[in-house]
């Protein structure tokens, strides 16, 4: 997968802080702000589509490591459980061989009916292959305001006080840095609980 872009843009950094800032300087805070977001969340967030993984499975919920799913007719969603010791590659489908809630595929319930394609050859009903391959689109196309406001927050922290400073003192003029602007791009409390809601199980999305 192709390094995602930044959760936020120069003008956007501008617009919150009122005033004009130094491009180059505001591009690299907006990139730290990013990667802190992403790797505090786990996830892209970002819209990307057709993202092929490989999944281990061998139990019945299959969870897919990025969120929200897209899945309408120009982001098909594809599931392909590998051949594994000389068996055979079986596409699945959605309602037949799994129900697909937010970001789990579970492969069946235990009051289906026998006969229902659901499973793998000698195995049990309900169980999904050792290595199951997806094909996805997920993330956002237009970011939360929340996740926005997040990444301008420290890059915001992160130009006010690129040292890092609590005071500084240049001849007679003595400055104190606010307590918020201490800590370069890390998240604070009020950041993580910001993020919170969009770091649980969410359903898919359908484009329009």
């Amino acid at each position: 997968m192709p390094t995602p872009p930044p959760l936020a843009t120069v003008d956007d950094l501008q617009t919150a802080m009122q005033r004009s800032v130094d491009v180059t300087q505001a591009t690299l805070a907006i990139r730290r702000a990013s990667a802190r977001v992403r790797r505090y969340m786990r996830q892209t967030l970002t819209f990307v589509q057709g993202d092929t993984v490989t999944l281990n499975g061998g139990d019945r919920v299959l969870r897919l490591p990025e969120r929200p799913l897209v899945v309408d007719d120009a982001n098909p969603l594809t599931v392909v459980e590998l051949a594994d010791l000389g068996g055979a590659e079986v596409d699945c489908l959605e309602k037949r061989d799994f129900v697909r809630s937010g970001d789990e595929l579970t492969r069946g319930y235990p009051w289906y009916a026998p006969g229902r394609l659901m499973g793998w050859p000698r195995r049990n009903l309900g169980v999904w292959a050792p290595r199951v391959q997806i094909t996805y689109s997920h993330g956002y196309i237009d970011l939360p305001d929340d996740i926005v406001d997040v990444v301008l927050d420290l890059a915001t922290m992160s130009l006010t006080n690129p040292q890092n400073l609590r005071a500084e003192s240049i001849d007679d003029y003595n400055r104190t840095f606010a307590s918020e602007t201490i800590g370069g791009t890390a998240l604070t409390d009020d950041h993580k609980e910001s993020l919170q809601p969009y770091m649980q199980t969410l359903g898919s999305l359908r484009l329009t």
